[in-house]
């Protein structure tokens, strides 16, 4: 019989690699998105034809992100009386950034188009 410090021990182990094992994007990004109707990659879709390109989609991603306001939000005002405006970040500046370039390399368009 296995006794209760070996589960714990490995219930700690097994939790601790999964938080591991994701990224800044998926621990932060996904996991609040899942509840939303409309998916990152709409959204990403929407934020390029504002911002026109990487730079600054990012920029203007980073600055939402910090600085949520109804005013300068890319969705409809339909998403925004249901859904809300989001909370600002708790992510430091070098989160936003790595989570910012992994949800470009995600769902860029430009070297997969055929």
């Amino acid at each position: 019989m296995v006794k209760p410090i070996v589960w714990a021990v490995l219930l700690v182990f097994v939790t601790s690699t999964h938080l591991y094992a994701e990224d800044v994007y998926e621990c932060n990004c996904v996991e609040c998105h899942r509840e939303l109707p409309t998916s990152l990659q709409r959204m990403f879709m929407r934020y390029l034809l504002v911002y026109g390109g990487e730079k600054n989609l990012k920029a203007g991603l980073k600055h939402y992100l910090k600085y949520p306001l109804r005013e300068i939000s890319v969705m409809s005002e339909l998403f925004l009386d249901n859904y809300a405006i989001k909370k600002k970040t708790t992510l430091t500046n070098e989160e936003i950034d790595e989570a910012l370039d992994i949800y470009w390399e995600k769902f860029k368009v430009i070297g997969r188009l055929k």
